[in-house]
């Protein structure tokens, strides 16, 4: 039976990472994925560029950017693996990025860069990587009357048997399937006793009920920036980006952040034109012009929306100047609150993340490894820990590897 320090189950951001650093430190590191690719999740991210960090990101609040029964728990891991550490790796490797908005960075030429580093640092760590390769099942033995609770795991994979004092899963939620996800780290989690929270696909499109959405579906492909919102009160959460609309819902940026707080039977209220006091444009276009509302509405928002806006009313289906106030100003306040209730979302195969998790009661905020297990670590995206869009997951799942393969100690 082979033996190692330390063996990780994952081959995405936070198992590679994870490797890369722990091999570094002089651990024998082995890497275990089950499928045919590595890092695929990687390579589709940010439209095939990764936005592998985000500049903004503020360890001291991590709530601002973060979800998760204690979004607190993070805040260890990321101010001692800050996006500048990141960055700076990055740099080093001599690979050219750019800033988008809002702080997120972006490979200039390709995810396959951030890739390709990630595996040049295992290499330099000298970690064994086999992949495509299938855990089938693990067992923990402890050394005898260690008051530690110390002891070895035996990983029975589809290359052999092999044994490890430490054990790190990395493999991810259950989002986007077909590229690999299953609820490998639930499972095991489950197996040794560790609490979870209950799991739902985060940054995810929106559905709408058909017959509801059936106004609104010829309206598939169009974007838009605005103001969306939903909760009340102090729970209340709202983000400001661009919302697409598709033949079954919506989605783009804006509905994916607020799809991670939404949740079923509660409205969405939506400001169609943020930044424009459509009451008082409405009512001076009446004073000036002949043309019909849709026409004028369309300089206000796109003109495919004025349009589909303006059948669902008869009093707006006129020339402006032939309209009553009283219609002008329902018309201004339906486009600033357009209040709809999503009937469910896109699911897993559209899902960028998953939220839930692994417990964070459950785990060390300092290494990630287990109160009640020793040796067992969990990190990245099992973990009760979800980022907002924009390169906050990529990360804690960097700052969680960090955290983790720094604790990790050897066999011997």
């Amino acid at each position: 039976m082979q033996m190692f320090d330390v063996v990780i189950v994952g081959a995405g951001a936070a198992g590679l990472f994870c490797a890369g650093q722990a091999g570094q430190r002089g651990l024998q590191v082995l890497l275990i994925d089950h499928a045919d690719q590595v890092a695929e999740k990687i390579r589709i991210s940010g439209g095939g560029r990764c936005n592998f960090t985000n500049r903004d990101l503020d360890p001291r609040a991590p709530h601002r950017h973060f979800v998760g029964q204690n979004p607190q728990f993070c805040r260890s891991a990321l101010s001692r693996y800050t996006p500048s550490d990141f960055i700076a790796l990055v740099q080093k490797h001599g690979i050219p990025f750019h800033e988008k908005h809002k702080g997120q960075l972006f490979a200039d030429r390709s995810a396959e860069d951030i890739i390709a580093m990630l595996l040049a640092e295992c290499a330099d760590g000298g970690v064994t990587h086999w992949q495509p390769c299938a855990v089938k099942n693990i067992v923990f033995s402890a050394y005898g009357a260690d008051p530690s609770g110390a002891g070895s795991y035996q990983i029975n994979t589809d290359r052999g048997p092999v044994q490890a004092r430490s054990l790190v899963v990395a493999t991810g939620g259950l989002s986007i399937p077909k590229i690999g996800a299953t609820d490998f780290g639930y499972r095991l989690a489950q197996q040794f006793s560790i609490p979870l929270i209950e799991r739902r696909p985060g940054l995810v499109p929106l559905t709408f009920d058909g017959a509801l959405w059936a106004p609104y579906a010829q309206l598939s492909g169009l974007a838009l920036p605005v103001e969306i919102s939903t909760g009340s009160k102090k729970e209340r959460m709202v983000f400001h980006e661009d919302l697409l609309f598709t033949h079954r819902g919506l989605s783009g940026p804006a509905v994916l952040q607020i799809s991670s707080y939404w949740r079923e039977g509660t409205p969405l209220a939506i400001n169609l034109a943020p930044g424009v006091d459509l009451g008082e444009a409405l009512a001076t276009a009446k004073n000036r012009s002949k043309k019909r509302i849709a026409n004028e509405l369309a300089t206000l928002v796109p003109s495919r929306l004025a349009d589909a806006w303006a059948q669902r009313e008869a009093d707006w289906q006129r020339p402006i100047n032939e309209a009553s106030d009283k219609a002008l100003a329902w018309l201004a306040e339906q486009l600033a609150r357009w209040e709809l209730t999503p009937t469910g979302t896109e699911g897993y195969k559209k899902a960028e993340v998953t939220l839930g998790g692994v417990d964070t009661r459950a785990l060390s905020q300092q290494t990630l490894e287990c109160k009640t297990q020793p040796g067992l670590y969990f990190i990245g995206e099992v973990v009760d820990v979800t980022g907002w869009l924009g390169g906050y997951n990529f990360q804690w799942a960097w700052a969680s590897a960090h955290a983790c393969a720094q604790a990790l100690v050897s066999a011997s």
